[in-house]
């Protein structure tokens, strides 16, 4: 599966935050950060995390794109 979060991306535009300030404010690692930044997989705690702290749902920061695959280290 191959999940988007250029939503969430834009989510952070929107509010004038970059991603260490939201890496922050949610209680994100640096590695969560970096898998989100590179498209892998998260788990479902960690976008409801995320969605209780900018109170939004979870298709506000996230989409299924299976023509999206995410990169894969070699």
């Amino acid at each position: 599966m191959a999940f988007c979060y250029n939503k969430l991306w834009k989510l952070l535009i929107d509010r004038g935050m970059t991603r260490t300030e939201m890496r922050r404010a949610v209680g994100l690692s640096t590695c969560t950060l970096a898998k989100l930044s590179k498209g892998e997989d998260v788990t479902t705690t960690i976008l409801k995390r995320i969605c209780d702290t900018f109170g939004c749902d979870l298709d506000d920061i996230v989409e299924y794109s299976p023509s999206v695959q995410p990169k894969r280290k070699a």
